[in-house]
């Protein structure tokens, strides 16, 4: 089935889902394709919008992940699913969910983005017992598959090399090698925090709400903090919205960070991991494209390259 293909079959079953009951000629505007990744391909019709997962998406795992989205424990949390049918429909061998629309974050409005809600957001799903067993958040499975692209690439980049030494440096839990720290992997994580998993719902001026746990599960909390850490390390986030973000979660009394105090012996390890991940996949896909990193990819880059060049007892502070 060609990409084409899939966004048809996306597009109507949103439609049928947002129009059950048939009648005459439907006057809605055609399905709009929100996304089309290999790790997702999301179309919208009216109020609804189907996603189809990435290849070998499925089994218990991701049956676990839908039932999270939809607990009671959550509401408010996560953007719940839509009723679908048993078993759920495919589109190219994929498995394709259905979820109401809810409208996402402006990129063009960074002043407006709700670091505040966000921040408040994890800090409840991080304090939310686990009502039912679920996988590991695939926060470091992320990571490695980045760093497994980056070399598949073969970038010739210099860059490279501080990349793969800031990775070297990591403890074998952020990479996917180990599991994570006891004390630290029995909470509720998103796994891929970032702006654009939130979405207002009800459109559009309801409450901020968490989209997508193809990335949910159990583990250190504090990956779930760790980009706009990393973002904050390499220059990227202002200090004033790292504070606001960080302060915000500490009052909703999330669990990935002292409620007072230097937050960093939590978050070192993550957002170096964030980093590295981040700067991998700028390589890889720089070479992908035939062209040099953008200046914002060229910062992830150069944080690899500062983290590679501590002393092994720093670049590693947390190593169980």
């Amino acid at each position: 089935m060609s990409s084409a293909e899939v966004v048809r079959t996306l597009g109507g079953l949103a439609h049928a889902a947002a129009h059950p009951v048939s009648g005459a000629r439907c006057p809605c505007p055609p399905p709009a394709v929100l996304a089309d990744r290999p790790d997702g391909t999301v179309v919208r019709s009216g109020g609804v919008v189907a996603k189809a997962h990435a290849p070998g998406t499925g089994g218990p795992d991701f049956a676990a992940r839908l039932a999270l989205a939809a607990a009671p424990a959550l509401r408010g949390v996560l953007l719940p699913p839509l009723p679908a049918p048993h078993p759920l429909p495919h589109a190219d061998g994929r498995p394709v969910t259905l979820w109401p629309y809810g409208d996402p974050v402006d990129p063009g409005d960074h002043e407006a983005a709700p670091w505040e809600e966000a921040a408040v957001l994890l800090a409840r799903l991080h304090r939310t017992a686990p009502r039912v067993p679920l996988p590991p958040m695939r926060g470091p499975a992320k990571a490695a598959l980045a760093v497994a692209r980056m070399r598949a690439a073969r970038s010739a980049d210099p860059a490279r090399g501080a990349v793969l030494a800031a990775w070297a440096a990591l403890p074998g839990w952020a990479r996917d090698e180990a599991p994570a720290p006891e004390g630290r992997a029995g909470f509720l994580c998103h796994g891929d925090l970032h702006l654009g998993q939130l979405v207002r719902h009800p459109a559009p001026h309801g409450p901020w709400m968490l989209i997508d746990i193809d990335d949910a599960g159990t583990g250190d909390p504090a990956w779930d903090l760790a980009r706009p850490a990393a973002w904050y390390a390499a220059g990227l986030l202002p200090g004033t919205v790292w504070t606001r973000f960080l302060g915000a979660y500490r009052a909703g009394g999330g669990p990935a960070v002292p409620p007072v105090g230097d937050p960093w012996p939590e978050l070192d390890v993550p957002a170096r991991a964030l980093t590295v991940q981040t700067a991998a996949l700028a390589l890889a896909k720089a070479q992908e494209q035939g062209r040099e990193p953008d200046e914002v990819e060229r910062m992830m880059t150069d944080a690899c390259a500062r983290i590679a060049s501590l002393p092994p007892e720093l670049a590693a502070r947390r190593t169980s």
